[in-house]
């Protein structure tokens, strides 16, 4: 037996005992993994349905939003966001040092690094760096929305 047939019979073994009893386990179902990114054949989670607060930001609104640094100067723009599991985002993806789209490079920040503020009912992302220290930051590899 596969050790990953073996983990995932402890796991739904073990599920029983770690969910409340509000919660419906369900069992595990068969899956594939690709990408890095762990897919399954059928939906295996409780829906929970959740109200968005008026102060709840969408990723709608994000994308394509300009960055900018203390000194108010635009550093970047946010490009994507990344998302682990399908359930938290570990990063966001930045274009800076472009020009009307020549030039233009990738990184990825920790969303703890990006502060957003509303100023005059406008949405703003702040970075407490500047447009050199991005542009000699890591790329990140992305072929955007191809």
């Amino acid at each position: 037996m596969a050790l990953k047939t073996i983990f995932a019979a402890a796991l739904v073994a073990a599920l029983p005992t770690l969910a409340s009893a509000q919660e419906t386990v369900k069992p595990a179902v068969p899956v594939a993994t690709t990408g890095g990114m762990t897919m399954a054949d059928k939906a295996s989670v409780k829906v929970t349905y959740v109200t968005a607060q008026p102060a709840d930001v969408m990723s709608s609104k994000l994308i394509g939003l300009n960055v900018y640094n203390n000194a108010n100067e635009t550093v970047g723009e946010i490009e994507d966001l990344v998302i682990v599991d399908g359930k938290t985002v570990s990063a966001v993806i930045l274009g800076v040092g472009g020009f009307l789209g020549m030039g233009e490079r990738y990184v990825s920040v920790s969303p703890s690094s990006i502060t957003l503020a509303k100023k005059e009912n406008t949405l703003r992302a702040l970075i407490d760096t500047d447009k050199d220290t991005l542009k000699s930051a890591p790329a990140f590899e992305y072929s955007k929305k191809k």
